[in-house]
């Protein structure tokens, strides 16, 4: 394992705004007025091909919405004014943002600065120049969730990150690229950490992917780590996230007594990269891209290069 890197100071609980409104005639998961999930896992994973359908679209809303996200990303943005954002740009696809009172979550958006591996809570803290956020978007959409996220650099970031970045992304497509109906959920795992470690990181195994559609979190489970006993077996027409959490240092999490934001416990840095994929005969179609990028694991993608990393706003971009 690498030896913790501390480019800036841990991260601490700022002013949490009001909870937002969406308008009434946006459809709404069953949590949004209780706060508590009511539908649980159908009994049949595979999804028929309209459960399919208005997934790509709301997976592509996720992405569109992520994108909107991340143009506003640059040192001296508060992560309240990102949850902003994302709040308006769900509810101008037509949907609402899935994070919002599931379980009571305060917010539209989840804001993981720096040593925070996932879950935190957006507030009044400003982005600094050599942060890096992951930015978590889910939404309602036509009856299903679209659930995706990125790491994005604030401003120029040192090497450890910008590796921790890279090394992450490569994660989430060899652990998309090792999943195919008939194979089994370890698979997942094994690619994850076996590239993860190879380059001197660790993978967080308190947190892991999940089955998605029209329920936020259901079966199967998806760890991130080579797991011998996970022999779940996949079937054409399942749909979950994949999205490994990878720590320069310890991967071992503790948990903020918000009850939701979880930081690596020695407070070195971790990324996140998540999309949301469907089993197909002919490999594995990611749902959270737009019509317009690559699929680079179906057989008609013919290999593809893997969809292209979302920039951040003009102020700090590389590009």
């Amino acid at each position: 394992m690498r030896h913790p890197h501390h480019s800036s100071p841990p991260v601490l609980a700022g002013a949490v705004s009001p909870i937002k409104t969406v308008p009434a005639d946006i459809p709404r998961p069953d949590y949004a007025e209780s706060g508590v999930p009511q539908v649980t896992a159908p009994d049949d994973l595979k999804k028929d091909i309209d459960t399919v359908e208005r997934m790509r679209l709301a997976g592509s809303a996720a992405r569109r919405v992520l994108r909107k996200v991340a143009n506003e990303i640059s040192p001296g943005v508060t992560t309240d004014y990102l949850d902003q954002v994302c709040h308006q740009a769900c509810i101008e696809e037509g949907g609402y943002p899935s994070p919002l009172n599931y379980n009571g979550y305060p917010k539209s958006l989840c804001t993981s600065i720096n040593e925070i591996i996932c879950h935190g809570i957006p507030d009044d803290r400003p982005l600094r120049e050599g942060d890096i956020i992951n930015c978590d978007v889910t939404i309602f959409l036509d009856g299903v969730h679209g659930d995706h996220s990125e790491t994005f650099a604030v401003g120029n970031i040192d090497q450890p990150s910008t590796d921790l970045i890279r090394i992450t992304r490569e994660c989430l497509y060899l652990g998309i690229g090792a999943v195919r109906a008939g194979g089994f959920v370890n698979e997942i795992g094994k690619a994850i950490q076996t590239h993860a470690e190879a380059a001197g990181f660790g993978v967080v195994r308190e947190f892991i992917g999940h089955g998605v559609g029209e329920v936020f979190h259901h079966l199967p489970n998806i760890p991130h780590y080579y797991e011998p006993s996970a022999r779940f077996e996949f079937a054409s027409g399942m749909t979950f996230t994949i999205e490994p959490m990878i720590t320069i240092g310890s991967p071992s999490a503790n948990l903020w007594e918000d009850g939701w934001t979880a930081a690596t416990s020695d407070l070195s840095r971790t990324a996140q990269f998540e999309h949301t994929i469907l089993v197909r005969d002919d490999g594995v179609e990611i749902l959270t891209l737009e019509d317009n990028e690559p699929q680079p694991f179906l057989a008609s993608g013919g290999g593809a290069d893997w969809p292209q990393t979302i920039s951040t706003g003009t102020k700090n971009s590389q590009e």
